[in-house]
């Protein structure tokens, strides 16, 4: 577990809880001592390659909100090794995430690859920018060619990382990834299905099918 990660889950509280449980001494070496954790190749291929993830953010009464938001594959874009971004389109206008963290810029995220039970859990700091304000970015996060209006930019200040344990992630596959894992047995299937009309025109006619040595 990332160190700086752990540092800022872990309050007195926790640390409360974890004395009670006998444990507190197990954790004690692991916390960090500030700073955030840049990015690297891995967790950037990883988000990149995702169509969907989990935020989560407080309200001004102590409430939290978790919102799951999607997309094309790679919606939410790396700008940088510290930073992330996406396009907020036009939904329900219910603006409770955007809300919460106009007062509370704090949020984390949960980033989830189900087929090969991989998840990433993120502590960020978000910033939002009406689209007109903030055209350069804007361009470089918004998807020609998706249905939406977008309405606002999120910007997403990586503070810590983990990866979590892939226990109990249950492998689930998109209609693409489907399509791509069965397109060999449809197309053995497609090739079956050809040769037995052959076949049946051949016994329709009274003929025999010819030997595959014949001259």
């Amino acid at each position: 577990m990332s160190s700086e990660y752990l540092n800022i889950a872990t309050t007195d509280a926790v640390r409360a809880i974890r004395a009670q449980m006998s444990c507190d001494e197990m954790w004690a070496s692991t916390e960090g001592t500030g700073g955030t954790d840049a990015l690297t190749a891995r967790e950037v291929s990883f988000i990149g390659e995702r169509d969907s993830f989990y935020l989560a953010t407080v309200s001004e009464t102590g409430w939290p909100y978790v919102q799951h938001r999607g997309g094309p594959p790679g919606f939410l874009k790396v700008i940088d090794a510290n930073t992330l971004a996406f396009a907020d389109y036009l939904g329900n206008r219910q603006y409770i995430s955007a809300g919460n963290v106009s007062r509370n810029d704090r949020a984390a995220l949960i980033i989830v690859d189900y087929p090969r039970r991989r998840r990433l859990k993120l502590y960020v700091r978000i910033e939002t920018h009406p689209v007109d304000e903030s055209p350069e970015l804007a361009a470089r996060v918004i998807d020609a060619g998706y249905r939406g209006r977008p309405a606002m930019v999120q910007t997403l200040h990586v503070v810590a990382y983990d990866w979590n344990c892939p226990q109990h992630i249950t492998p689930r596959y998109t209609e693409s990834e489907i399509a791509r894992m069965s397109q060999p047995l449809r197309e053995q299937l497609a090739a079956l299905e050809k040769e037995n009309r052959e076949l049946k025109a051949i016994i329709s006619k009274g003929g025999t099918e010819p030997p595959t040595d014949a001259v």
